[in-house]
């Protein structure tokens, strides 16, 4: 099953030269919020998101999500044949149904510890 894809090469559209930055373009980005990749990077360095990691581990085994997934793998695994089955069949078929089934309360909580941290590093 073989398709065949054509490259269509586009010419280059035709624009002005991009300006070089003033020194008071350098003001200007000092004003600018932090990018996703700093918070990012502020987030992990703070040891922050290890600690959500393991908040969130600790809920879901809380609420028992841990549990019921071990049943669905289980019994997708019976269904199937133990030599019938990958982990990549059980992380397609049991992701979705893993993220669904976080409760409201755990996903509200992470957020909230979330927000809580983008408001005090946002400066």
């Amino acid at each position: 099953m073989s398709h065949s894809h054509k490259l269509v090469i586009k010419s280059s559209v035709s624009r002005p030269p991009t300006p070089t930055p003033t020194p008071d373009a350098n003001k200007d980005h000092q004003d600018q919020k932090p990018s996703l990749q700093e918070i990012n990077t502020k987030f992990i360095e703070s040891g922050e998101k290890e600690r959500l990691k393991e908040l969130l581990r600790e809920r879901l085994i809380e609420c028992g999500w841990r549990d019921e997934m071990k049943a669905l793998c289980r019994a997708f695994t019976r269904k199937k044949g133990r030599n019938n089955v990958t982990v990549d069949d059980l992380v397609h078929v049991i992701t979705p149904k893993g993220r669904a089934s976080v409760p409201d309360s755990v996903k509200a909580e992470l957020l909230h510890k979330i927000r809580t941290f983008l408001a005090s590093n946002a400066a």
